[in-house]
């Protein structure tokens, strides 16, 4: 493996379609610049609300004025979630809902079917930066066959679309089974992604390395992202 700072990088993550790092996504994050990256759209572990503290921190650091982050949340733990993202760099703006179509989710433990589930939405500053009107629901489609947690593609293509441009940088510091960096492949965009499993990494890696990108990206020298 080779190495740049603290990042554990394989041969391939040297090219900048294939941004996943391996470690803890607090001490990786550390070298992103400021105000670096136009999207951050992930899913912390819902019961873990200091990941959600830490997620506001770090957006509030890197987010370029405008840019977003959306952050998966559980029904229960929303409130809690919502209360530790506070952060005086960043504007709450109104809650997003994936309906799933074709499923749902069941919580034994309350004896509910969720149908469900919503996106914390919080922006850095007041310069909105949305490529039009945003749906507060749409639907999406439950797919667990790239990680236990993971979710359908259709949620991410359409965040990703309907928040950033070709070309600009999406981060997941969460990134499990890939789906974000295996749709901004897809789609154009760069992306940085970290996980903490080993073999989550090496399957998103993989994963990404599969998928067929666009036909036409922007020019390559505008592809390149410096990591300090």
């Amino acid at each position: 493996m080779a190495t740049l700072g603290p990042f554990e990088l394989g041969p391939e993550t040297r090219h900048p379609a294939h941004g996943i790092y391996y470690g803890d996504a607090r001490q990786l994050a550390r070298h992103i610049p400021d105000e670096s990256v136009d999207l951050i759209v992930c899913d912390p572990v819902y019961n873990e609300v200091w990941q959600y503290a830490w997620l506001a921190e770090f957006a509030g650091r890197v987010l370029k004025p405008g840019g977003s982050v959306l952050a998966q949340t559980g029904h229960i733990y929303r409130f809690e979630a919502e209360i530790a993202m506070q952060d005086s760099r960043l504007i709450k703006r109104p809650l997003i809902a994936e309906f799933f179509t074709g499923g749902f989710t069941s919580v034994w433990k309350h004896k509910s079917l969720n149908t469900w589930h919503p996106y914390i939405w919080l922006e850095k500053g007041d310069g909105y930066r949305s490529r039009g009107w945003v749906k507060n629901g749409f639907f999406g489609r439950r797919d667990k066959s790239h990680h236990r947690w993971g979710d359908g593609q259709y949620a991410t293509e359409y965040l990703v679309d309907q928040f950033t441009q070709p070309g600009d940088v999406v981060c997941d510091p969460f990134v499990g089974g890939g789906t974000v960096p295996a749709v901004c492949r897809q789609m154009g965009r760069r992306y940085l992604a970290f996980e903490i499993v080993l073999d989550s990494v090496v399957a998103a890696r993989e994963r990404v390395r599969s998928v067929q990108p666009p036909l036409l990206v922007p020019q390559a020298e505008q592809l390149e992202l410096e990591v300090v």
